[in-house]
């Protein structure tokens, strides 16, 4: 029974499709066979589409922009329009990149994807869609936009299949493992190569260890490009600080092997010198690009203006179709004649918005360049740096551009210290290498930290004030470790103190009156700290003057007050606070104090 069976499949092969054979014969011959024989039939019924398929005899659903005329033959689909809107899919995707990019602008133009009805009472009628997202990655990564017959795309795993869910299990495979492959079987919306720059695209923009990621609108140039010339791995972006500032750091050795941490590069000194080689490679192409800039806008009109014709065609056709029903049907048919009437009226108003819109977009944007927009966009093309540093031009554009010239950036920091080797490797085997200083926030790390302080030291011997340590420094370059400046006075000080050489030169003071006293000197003197006398001299407990010489405060202290100071130095905080708020009630009722006031 079995054998009669593959026999009589084998011999249908040429007139009967084994893609629609339905399982109920499989079901219906369960009795008359054993369930031992339903995988083999199985089988052979299997091999048999395959067998159609390497022929290129296999029907399957054809993608939008495609239809099968009367021989069978896979064809452009007649429809002008359908047609030029998957011409319009490859070259926007060619020239934005990504398919978010893609989808928003076919959303924002209002374009409309022409779909064949695969089933039902209106089979192969064309139906216009709005895009989506999958329906466009489908069309950039099916080959037989590029002329290729292909079965064997989604392939059905036996692992990841539910049971009792038929559809389930299906995964899409690589080229390699499809079961057939025909190039130039049909005719192509694009080139071999074109489709197979738009799979790299497609899985470049996909955010994986391995790859760069897609364009986004965040701070850093260089996100996705940066590679650690320690590990070899991509590091990542980090935002941080109340300034939201960007930096490039790697931890895989830390992570993966548990060795010590890779580094971490501040984004801005790294995309400064980055950008600079940049502008540099582009300074030849300036030519060359102002005429494709205006190649770029003249051409994307005018596809524009012919897919606004195709929109009136249509318009029109319908509108002209639906005024032919109308005149053939008879006036006595009074209930039919109402609804082509409206129908009638319907397409003629479509027809009137559709005319409207077009010469609204014709006004905004004409075909052809104006001189002055001509003008514009040669001079801003000829005067890169400041397009580059234009406010139109949004960080999504600068990212676009760096990674259509540069392959990757590998960074190797010397050790801990503020400097960083760069290599930008750009398209074509070129490579370029330059030196960045990084800020830090530690002094030790520096590179020469071990020399600046030797000549800190050498320069307070010598008597030499922080001003003129300052001085020196920065002629001799040596530059902070956080911005990559000279050293502010300040530093020099606290450095100064550090190494043990604050006090080495004393300031002579102004002398005082017998009643007067330094802020340091009385706090020494009472054993307390500066800032408490500060805060008493605030509450008013505390007499003091501005010294104008020296510019700082002086304490009024005769004995009897530093001896009263000196018992509130014996007091509690809680004691102390007590007796200022009974004080207060004191006086609140017209009484003297308990004690005077200091």
């Amino acid at each position: 029974m079995c054998a009669l069976l593959s026999t009589l499949i084998a011999d249908l092969d040429g007139i009967y499709d084994p893609a629609h054979f339905n399982d109920r014969l499989l079901l219906g011959l369960k009795g008359t066979m054993s369930e031992a024989e339903l995988p083999m039939l199985k089988q052979r019924m299997h091999q048999g589409k395959l067998h159609k398929a390497r022929r290129g005899a296999l029907r399957f659903p054809l993608p939008i922009g495609y239809v099968r005329d009367a021989t069978d033959e896979i064809r452009f689909d007649p429809d002008a329009q359908a047609q030029h809107v998957v011409d319009l899919i490859f070259r926007k995707f060619d020239a934005i990149g990504t398919l978010n990019g893609l989808l928003r602008y076919l959303v924002t133009q209002g374009i409309a994807l022409g779909v064949r009805n695969r089933q039902g009472p209106t089979q192969g009628s064309l139906e216009w869609r709005r895009p989506n997202r999958m329906t466009l990655q489908n069309v950039l990564t099916n080959p037989m936009y590029a002329g290729a017959y292909a079965y064997g795309r989604r392939q059905v795993n036996s692992r990841k299949k539910q049971p009792g869910r038929p559809s389930t299990g299906r995964v899409t495979r690589r080229q390699p493992d499809y079961h057939v492959l025909i190039p130039d079987h049909h005719p192509a919306y694009i080139t071999w190569g074109q489709y197979e720059r738009n799979l790299s695209r497609v899985e470049a923009n996909r955010a994986h260890a391995e790859t760069p990621g897609a364009v986004r609108d965040g701070a850093s140039l260089l996100a996705g490009l940066v590679t650690c010339g320690k590990c070899g791995r991509r590091m990542q972006v980090r935002y941080g600080g109340p300034a939201n500032v960007h930096g490039y750091v790697c931890n895989r050795l830390a992570t993966d092997d548990g060795a010590d941490f890779c580094g971490y590069l501040q984004g801005d000194s790294l995309d400064t010198f980055v950008s600079q080689w940049v502008l540099t490679a582009l300074e030849p192409a300036t030519l060359t690009l102002s005429l494709e800039a205006t190649m770029r806008l003249e051409e994307e009109r005018q596809e524009m203006d012919q897919l606004w014709q195709l929109r009136l065609e249509r318009a029109a056709y319908e509108a002209e179709r639906a005024a032919r029903h109308d005149h053939l049907i008879e006036p006595a048919n009074r209930l039919v004649a109402r609804q082509l009437a409206n129908e009638w009226e319907e397409r003629l108003t479509a027809h009137r918005q559709r005319q409207e819109d077009s010469q609204r977009f014709l006004h905004t944007q004409p075909q052809v360049l104006l001189p002055a927009e001509r003008d514009a966009s040669e001079q801003l093309a000829h005067d890169i740096p400041a397009l580059w540093q234009a406010a139109t031009t949004t960080m999504a554009d600068r990212k676009e551009i760096v990674r259509q010239i540069i392959q990757r950036v590998v960074v190797h920091p010397e050790g801990k210290s503020e400097r960083v080797q760069v290599t930008i490797e750009w398209f074509g085997g070129n490579t370029t290498s330059g030196l960045v200083i990084r800020p830090m926030n530690r002094l030790d790390n520096l590179r020469r930290y071990a020399e600046l302080c030797e000549r800190i030291h050498t320069l307070s011997a010598q008597g030499c004030r922080t001003s003129e340590i300052t001085h020196l420094l920065a002629q001799e370059g040596f530059r902070s470790p956080r911005h990559a400046k000279p050293f502010t006075a300040a530093i020099v000080r606290q450095l100064t103190q550090r190494l043990g050489r604050g006090a080495s030169r004393p300031r002579p003071r102004p002398p005082l009156d017998q009643r007067e006293w330094w802020m340091t000197e009385l706090a020494q003197e009472l054993g307390i700290s500066v800032s408490t006398l500060h805060l008493w001299r605030k509450r008013g407990e505390l007499q003091a003057r501005w010294h104008d010489q020296s510019r700082k405060w002086v304490a009024i202290a005769d004995t009897a007050a530093r001896n009263a100071l000196a018992q509130r130095c014996k007091q509690s905080g809680g004691e102390a606070h007590r007796q200022r708020w009974l004080d207060a009630q004191s006086v609140t009722l017209g009484a003297s104090p308990s004690i005077p006031s200091l």
